[in-house]
């Protein structure tokens, strides 16, 4: 059985209209003509798909299984539409470069800064995303280049590279209750009033998905939606923040110490989208800066490789 990609979307703005008359306006198409196309499928399919009253139409539920697996086709056509677009994109079209909270924060403004320069006809375009997201639009083909976590991303069949460490630590005021101690566990971070950041933030969601259900119950004091406030209010002494060491500023005032849960330990990995034949020059080229960025980011005192002093 085929069905036609427009006679779907028609019979999914009908569903979601409740009208054929509605669904062809949508569709740019005259009455009889979208009638026709309903008509058409419900013989391809071999049983009704509308129910049709004075006040409208509704789904039957051959219908409603017909709108449900149309959405997941039409979308995934989207997605195959834009992966093969990528391979014809002209030399002048943007880079994709996704990133994680923490990489967007520091590592790829300072990567970028010495791209764009050296390459004054290229622009790059910079989504933040989760690494799960990120895995899937690099093996779709809808980026060049993606920065993810090493705990996220194994077995996912893309070529990827160390780009350096990005574990948590607590920080707090100087002189605080951070005073005289190296490192602490999440459960004795959680004894004290915290700042975080939004409930939706990626970096949040990852912690409480690794600290589990039977996490201590944590106070936020309150939360943001910007790391560079959040390092801000800790310093201050609203709260102790958890953080990755990579987006501190070395020169800010602030107690650091090193979260001693085993999930806390995080690399970042370099990953390139999935591509048949070589990368681009300037891929290569924004892949080079990301590497020298990393690996010319401030030292924080007592850091040592990817653990502390």
């Amino acid at each position: 059985m085929r069905y036609d990609l427009d006679d779907l979307r028609l019979f999914l703005d009908i569903v979601t209209e409740g009208s054929i008359t509605a669904g062809a306006r949508r569709m740019h198409l005259s009455l009889p003509s979208a009638s026709a196309r309903v008509r058409s499928l419900e013989q391809q399919a071999g049983v009704a798909l509308l129910i049709r009253g004075r006040r409208g139409v509704r789904p039957t539920p051959a219908g409603s299984t017909l709108a449900r697996h149309a959405r997941e086709v039409l979308a995934q056509t989207v997605r195959l539409e834009s992966a093969v677009a990528s391979y014809t994109r002209s030399p002048t079209a943007p880079l994709t470069l996704l990133g994680g909270g923490s990489a967007v924060h520091r590592l790829v403004p300072q990567a970028l800064v010495s791209f764009l320069r050296a390459h004054p006809d290229t622009d790059v375009r910079v989504s933040e995303k989760r690494t799960p997201q990120i895995v899937r639009m690099l093996a779709d083909g809808e980026a060049d280049l993606g920065i993810v976590l090493d705990d996220e991303a194994r077995d996912c069949g893309l070529a990827m590279e160390p780009l350096g460490d990005d574990s948590l630590v607590v920080v707090g005021q100087p002189g605080g209750i951070l005073a005289g101690r190296t490192s602490l566990t999440y459960s004795e971070a959680a004894e004290h009033p915290l700042v975080g950041l939004d409930a939706g933030a990626s970096l949040r969601r990852w912690i409480e998905r690794h600290v589990g259900p039977h996490a201590p119950v944590v106070r936020h004091r309150t939360t943001v939606a910007n790391l560079n406030v959040l390092v801000a209010l800790a310093a201050a002494g609203v709260g102790l923040a958890i953080v990755p060491r990579r987006v501190i500023d070395p020169t800010q005032p602030l107690d650091v110490c090193e979260l001693q849960d085993p999930w806390a330990r995080r690399h970042h990995l370099l990953a390139w989208g999935a591509k048949t034949g070589p990368a681009s020059p300037a891929t290569k080229s924004l892949a080079d800066h990301l590497r020298k960025a990393s690996t010319s980011e401030p030292v924080l005192p007592g850091r040592r490789g990817t653990g502390w002093e």
